[in-house]
């Protein structure tokens, strides 16, 4: 398998897994102060983890014309899109409130198609169909298919939008320190949310308990965000969000377990549709004759074919490894995803 699909796959597992045990903490904090806990909780454990793996603070070395697109995502993803969802909650039934989600993979994957012309063969689209599908069954045995509220729909649809732009502006600075994207995001957001919950009035749960709900949100919000980033280094943005959207199977599986749920002729529909659509994807083949331009760029490699450079420094022969280097043009042929290295026209 390729690395980068395993690394969306496990993405999709950590923050799927993440719903189930939430839900056994739902009772202790507000939503709005859970959300904050949880994003908090992924900010500043990736941020300690940060400063241990580089004995201290270190220039992330965003190059200057990634930081809008970093700021834009953050702004997006991590303030505008979780106030829309909570207004929108609201308005909003839960099980209406969860159809709707569904809405973030389609949209990233439109973005992404239309905006920034990344491609997208038959295969990709028939995936992305039968995932979203699956996601979309999970919920319909609720009997609560509708919004309640136009209001409150239009606000779901919204925090959707805000997650799919920046889940495509991630994608331009997925090449830098992973680690430090998906923490400042944390950071961001938990500030936030747990700043409106403490304006609003929300009453915060326990030490022992914020401490649990922090640490879910490092693995399920955090960890799983750092591996969402390398996905996007090597699969592009609508592939690897037809893969994360897998994540709401996780979790019903492990609320099948963990909760003792009842199995739904639904689930395993959704099983099936979600399969046959990670199954399409892992059988893509894509492969024609296309030119790299000129780039210049830091992130981890090994020298394959891509990274056949000299070094203005001495190297101990270490692999992989990480320092700014430039690409020449060439033009040549083989099986390819639209990563950091091809992204061009076809």
């Amino acid at each position: 398998m390729n690395q980068s699909i395993a690394y969306a796959i496990l993405a999709a597992l950590l923050f799927g897994a993440s719903t189930p045990f939430a839900k056994l903490l739902i009772n202790e904090a507000s939503p709005l102060a859970l959300g904050g806990m949880l994003y908090l909780g992924s900010g500043l454990g990736l941020g300690l983890a940060r400063l241990i793996r580089d004995r201290g603070w270190k220039n992330p070395g965003i190059p200057t014309m990634e930081w809008p697109w970093l700021l834009g995502a953050i702004f997006f993803g991590g303030v505008l899109g979780p106030v829309a969802l909570m207004f929108g909650l609201s308005y909003s039934s839960g099980a209406s409130a969860s159809l709707l989600l569904n809405l973030e993979a389609v949209l990233t994957a439109l973005i992404a198609w239309v905006v920034f012309r990344e491609n997208a063969d038959r295969r990709i689209v028939l995936g992305m169909i039968a995932i979203v599908a699956g996601g979309v069954v999970l919920f319909l045995p609720t009997g609560e298919i509708g919004v309640t509220n136009s209001i409150g729909s239009l606000a779901i649809a919204l925090a959707c939008l805000c997650w799919a732009i920046d889940n495509n502006l991630t994608r331009q600075v997925s090449a830098s320190d992973a680690v430090f994207i998906a923490g400042s995001k944390g950071l961001i957001a938990g500030s936030v949310n747990c700043a409106l919950a403490w304006f609003m009035g929300d009453a915060f749960p326990p030490l022992a308990t914020t401490g649990a709900i922090m640490t879910l949100g490092l693995l399920g919000y955090g960890v799983s965000l750092v591996l969402f980033v390398l996905a996007l280094r090597g699969l592009g943005t609508a592939r690897t969000g037809a893969y994360f959207s897998t994540a709401p199977f996780i979790g019903a599986l492990i609320a099948l377990t963990l909760l003792h749920e009842p199995v739904t002729s639904a689930f395993w529909i959704a099983s099936v549709l979600m399969g046959l659509g990670v199954w399409l994807h892992l059988t893509e083949r894509h492969e024609h004759l296309h030119t790299h331009k000129p780039l210049e760029h830091s992130h981890t490699h090994r020298h394959e074919y891509h990274h056949q450079h000299d070094h203005e420094f001495d190297w101990d022969g270490q692999e992989p490894h990480s320092h700014q280097h430039a690409h020449t043009e060439v033009t040549h042929k083989h099986p390819h995803f639209p990563d950091i290295h091809h992204r061009h026209r076809h």
